[in-house]
């Protein structure tokens, strides 16, 4: 890109497209070189990046946790253990003031969620030039670096919190239980009946693309803005960024506050028989 001289708008377009694998209709399984031929390979391409990325983080979660329960000490923590404790006694506060039922897994769930979307949030402090030019000394011409700013991660997270919504709730309710409670709210008369499902099916339905747009739009508008700033000349670039990177630090933190705490919420609720 920087051989070429592209032009601010190619330039934006370069640095928000995503390494894509898939089936092209005339090439077969490759990778995609262009926006449209990406666009072309339709359902059956993959963000390479995106998964890769994504998974790195996990990675790099469970072995940074794991590390430091291993050589954790009853004495004077690290600055490490001490991090993570902390980490630990905040989910563990914001759990036992949003989840009322017993599920020994809900804690975990909210713990794994909280600091993998905050890992790969992460990722977008890291400078919008350092990884596409990294990446293209090795052939490799897109790479999108924050999973988050892909709605297909974002919105594959609230599959999963869903899917778990759902099966809690049968499992807690009943199937009947979760059938009545859908179909009897808020208007408990049965002549409501239709009524009622569409309300509570449109609201069942909104949890998942509420938290994945939530996530997926704070993100993508703020690289979105690092790429804008990067276009300027140095000394303003210079002036603008690091403001908005420290200020960035509360929104990463803040939207897996927010997804996590959702989560909770919306689990408690099915975990309960009201």
């Amino acid at each position: 890109m920087a051989g070429n001289n592209p032009t601010p708008v190619e330039y934006i377009q370069h640095h928000l497209q995503n390494l894509t694998y898939g089936y092209h209709p005339e090439n077969g399984w490759s990778i995609a070189h262009s926006a449209a031929e990406a666009q072309d390979m339709g359902f059956w391409a993959i963000h390479l990046d995106t998964m890769g990325w994504s998974l790195a983080m996990g990675v790099l979660f469970i072995w940074l946790f794991r590390m430091v329960g291993k050589a954790a000490t009853t004495g004077v923590p690290g600055k490490l253990q001490n991090a993570v404790e902390m980490i630990f006694e905040f989910i563990e506060s914001t759990v036992n003031g949003a989840f009322n039922g017993k599920n020994p897994l809900v804690a975990p769930i909210a713990l794994t969620l909280f600091v993998w979307i905050f890992l790969m949030n992460l990722l977008k402090l890291v400078p919008v030039d350092f990884a596409p030019a990294l990446f293209a000394r090795f052939g490799v011409e897109y790479m999108k670096l924050v999973p988050t700013t892909d709605v297909n991660a974002t919105l594959g997270m609230a599959l999963g919190v869903f899917c778990l919504i759902i099966y809690y709730s049968i499992k807690v309710k009943g199937l009947g239980g979760f059938a009545k409670e859908l179909s009897l709210t808020p208007f408990n008369h049965w002549l409501l009946i239709p009524f009622n499902l569409v309300m509570e099916i449109i609201g069942l339905l909104v949890k998942p693309l509420s938290l994945g747009l939530r996530l997926f739009g704070n993100m993508f508008a703020g690289e979105v803005i690092f790429i804008l700033i990067a276009l300027l000349p140095f000394w303003v670039s210079w002036t603008l960024n690091v403001p908005w990177a420290i200020f960035h630090i509360l929104i990463i933190t803040l939207q897996a506050f927010i997804f996590t705490v959702l989560t909770v919420v919306y689990l408690n609720a099915a975990h309960e028989h009201h």
